[in-house]
């Protein structure tokens, strides 16, 4: 797979076009090789002048690694990993080669060009072949037209010497506007798997927050928005109705997992915490908000999944962070439900969208690991409000907002499993809504914000 970015300036600009490797991060005098889960990911510049400067990001696919990764996302059948042309076309795992080598860039971070860096430039991005799932008309156009590109697409027949064959569902796109480097990139890294309908991997909540986070600037206002989201998300109906407006009554300004995490945080705040674990920390969505905020001296990060840890561990982009920043950054392999004694240590703990996850037998055992051996002097615990289920249309009655819930509690079962906590283990305990709150049903998410008594 293969993309190119190219910078040409104005004829009237007194800027050098190879400004484009400082703005990128990536040398143009070197060729480049990173390693990314979905294979080699090579940088080099075909042409580097001071009229014309082009980047070009090469992804050489392991389709053996692939076959034998549980997280590559096939087709159906026996067959599926072997004969199947989609690694080889830009998709999902072009984005992720994207976000691996570009992932400062996409930030609109550059401390030699600043305001080259915030400037809208003159950019043309090339993709020979990208892959176009599904029925809508005129894809490529409505999703990038309305970013502010003028869209050039070919459609890439069966086979050139078969024309009665027809056309193929692959396109060869350029695209050609003015807008800063970084907000482009991050436009194609949400947009090719939108227009492929698929990802290689498996999607969960922390999307959302990657769509959020790549989304800013430009997705808020752009007519296919809900689109988007069903086709970044999967057609995974919670994880779509986080990100658009559920209904018209319960408006949000913000998806719901980001109002979640600034509740989260805000906690975290009013309480006066300064080291933190995140219990259940998946993939980093909220360490990465934490490891931003440098009130907090101490962070740790803790799941059941080795894989989601290694993901964070990317995120968190620790394999290149100074030695300071990985003292204070720590993951490590571990469960909600057993006692771990060096976190007893720590400030507070948080338990975000975890207790739902846990079945209901484990829940005395997830109460002595949390409140009885670490008994931090502050525990922050979120969970879906079950009575606002009601409002979402894509819900039946009974159903739960996401296959892995083991439970959903209303207002007043969570009320009565966290006053029992307070009272058995020296707790007082308050409660927040998180999301746009209903009359009569409250709001889509509950905070429970727990502080020992002796600490208050």
């Amino acid at each position: 797979m293969i993309l190119t970015v190219s910078y040409e300036p104005d004829p009237d600009s007194q800027a050098d076009a190879t400004a484009l490797g400082h703005l990128l991060h990536k040398h143009p005098d070197r060729v480049q090789r990173f390693s990314a889960p979905v294979g080699d990911v090579h940088v080099l510049y075909p042409e580097s002048s001071e009229k014309r400067c082009t980047a070009a990001v090469v992804l050489e696919v392991d389709p053996i690694a692939l076959a034998r990764s549980t997280r590559f996302r096939s087709d159906p059948g026996a067959l599926g990993h072997y004969i199947n042309d989609r690694p080889y076309v830009a998709s999902s795992m072009l984005a992720v080669a994207l976000g691996t080598v570009f992932r400062t860039a996409m930030t609109g971070r550059s401390d030699a060009f600043p305001e080259l860096a915030a400037a809208d430039l003159p950019l043309t991005i090339s993709v020979p072949v990208v892959a176009v799932r599904g029925s809508e008309e005129d894809l490529v156009r409505r999703l990038f037209e309305p970013c502010g590109w003028a869209v050039g697409e070919t459609v890439v027949p069966l086979d050139p010497a078969y024309p009665a064959w027809g056309a193929s569902r692959y396109r060869s796109v350029t695209l050609r506007g003015r807008m800063p480097l970084a907000r482009a990139l991050r436009q194609v890294y949400v947009l090719l798997p939108v227009l492929d309908d698929t990802k290689h991997y498996w999607v969960s909540d922390d999307e959302v927050d990657k769509l959020e986070r790549n989304g800013s600037g430009w997705l808020d206002d752009h007519p296919e928005r809900a689109l988007i989201a069903r086709r970044y998300l999967l057609h995974q109906r919670a994880l779509v109705e986080q990100a658009v407006e559920a209904t018209d009554a319960a408006p949000r300004d913000r998806p719901l997992a980001a109002q979640r995490a600034d509740a989260v945080l805000q906690a975290l705040h009013d309480a006066g915490a300064s080291s933190v674990v995140d219990m259940g920390c998946g993939p980093g969505a909220l360490l990465a908000r934490l490891a931003k905020d440098r009130t907090f001296r101490r962070i740790v990060g803790v799941d059941v999944s080795a894989r989601s840890l290694e993901t964070a561990a990317r995120v968190l982009g620790l394999a290149q962070a100074s030695d300071a920043e990985r003292e204070r950054i720590a993951l490590r392999h571990g469960s909600v439900v057993y006692r771990d004694p060096s976190l007893a240590d720590l400030d507070a703990m948080v338990l975000m969208e975890v207790i739902e996850h846990v079945d209901p037998s484990r829940l005395d055992a997830l109460e002595d690991a949390v409140f009885g051996a670490a008994h931090p002097a502050t525990v922050v615990v979120t969970t879906p409000n079950a009575e606002y289920n009601a409002l979402y249309p894509g819900l039946r009655a009974g159903d739960r907002r996401h296959d892995d819930h083991r439970f959903e509690w209303t207002r007043a079962e969570l009320r009565a499993w966290a006053e029992g906590i307070a009272s058995r283990h020296g707790y007082r305990v308050s409660y927040r809504p998180v999301g746009a709150e209903d009359a009569a049903l409250g709001a889509p998410t509950q905070l429970a914000l727990f502080q020992r008594e002796a600490a208050a």
